[in-house]
């Protein structure tokens, strides 16, 4: 598969409107994810060479005729004196362990330094965000089951 044939593919899937593309001719396979400011596409080459991972950025889409990528989350407005907890990873955002479970922070609740707030899940991974500072949650900017972005603002805490 060459780049002539990989630009095909991302042109198709942003023509298409579909979120996800994925594409084996033999042993070369290429999948393709619409999101937020930039697509992947992995491309494995020979048992002797290394994958390729190309990041096509938005001045791609832009010469390719093709409207711009989705823009990232605009900041959540700050309120004076309170500390934004902001996402370290790309992933989706999960308020409690499991389903039936309570959230691991509430509005209103007092939190410590090291006390888990949140999951984010990213490549089947479950990471848990924990608070750097304490104080008391004034607010949560994302709703469970949401994605979110690197350094996307997730909680609003008062310090203490």
């Amino acid at each position: 598969m060459n780049i002539q044939e990989i630009r095909e593919l991302i042109q198709t899937l942003l023509d298409s409107g579909i979120a996800e593309l994925e594409v084996q001719r033999g042993e070369d396979r290429v999948k393709i994810k619409r999101g937020g400011v930039s697509q992947e596409v992995y491309v494995p080459q020979a048992a002797t060479a290394q994958p390729m991972v190309m990041t096509a950025a938005p001045d791609f889409y832009q010469t390719a005729g093709a409207p711009p990528p989705l823009s990232a989350p605009s900041p959540a407005p700050m309120d004076e004196g309170l500390t934004p907890i902001k996402s370290p990873i790309v992933g989706t955002f999960y308020s409690s362990p499991s389903p039936d479970s309570p959230k691991f922070a509430n509005v209103g609740e007092v939190i410590k330094p090291g006390q888990v707030l949140c999951i984010v899940e990213s490549m089947k991974l479950m990471n848990e965000i924990e608070a750097e500072i304490g104080g008391t949650v004034v607010k949560c900017l994302v709703e469970n089951g949401s994605p979110v972005e690197y350094g996307q603002t997730m909680f609003l805490v008062k310090p203490h």
